[in-house]
């Protein structure tokens, strides 16, 4: 009889050692929410800081060219006071919890943490075949990059000469002269030089 006694008594405790905990919890999801609320603008400057650095990176790491990447910049800072606003809308919804969840699970000692990452590890190791097919793929688009570059000199170059080609043509037959009269023109120039020569 004693025994059903002291488990109740200990499930008893269990209990309520829960509701205070979940009730403590509450209370410092609430306070999180106030500071939250309270410090608006340190938020916001927080946020525009990460979304500088954050953009930045990004832009750098998904694309080479400069002149995109310019652009790229210049759309972020543009696009930043939207990103504020959306920002602090999902603040204000998501932030409080997510920290209480996390203090909570810090003050637990829980190691569901370690358990994932462990599982994480196993599961994206890929295999040894999918490694050198992945190398070939690599060396591929290496090649094709190269072989970009080269036509798009080629290109440039060929551009180029096709302009200073239409611009000598245009400069040697401007309308109402034709290649005869420059030569004629041309001929006159050098007799009358061999005159005034021959007379001084």
């Amino acid at each position: 009889m004693n025994n059903p006694v002291k488990t109740s008594n200990d499930l008893t405790k269990v209990l309520a050692e829960n509701n205070k905990e979940e009730e403590l919890m509450q209370e410092v999801f609430l306070i999180i929410e106030y500071l939250t609320n309270k410090e608006e603008a340190t938020v916001k400057l927080i946020f525009d800081r990460l979304y500088d650095v954050g953009s930045v990176h990004l832009i750098n790491k998904k694309f080479r060219s400069r002149p995109v990447k310019k652009i790229l910049k210049f759309i972020a800072r543009m696009s930043k006071p939207a990103f504020r606003i959306f920002a602090w809308h999902w603040v204000k919804k998501n932030c409080p919890l997510l920290i209480t969840n996390w203090l909570h699970q810090q003050v637990t000692f829980s190691n569901k943490v370690v358990k994932n990452a462990e599982m994480i590890i196993e599961q994206k190791l890929p295999p040894a075949d999918y490694i050198s097919e992945l190398d070939e793929q690599t060396r591929e688009v290496k090649f094709l990059r190269s072989q970009v570059k080269l036509l798009t000199s080629v290109l440039i170059g060929v551009v180029t000469i096709f302009i200073g080609s239409l611009m000598w043509l245009s400069h040697n037959l401007t309308p109402g002269r034709s290649p005869l009269q420059n030569v004629e023109q041309l001929q006159r120039v050098t007799i009358q030089e061999a005159s005034t020569a021959t007379q001084k």
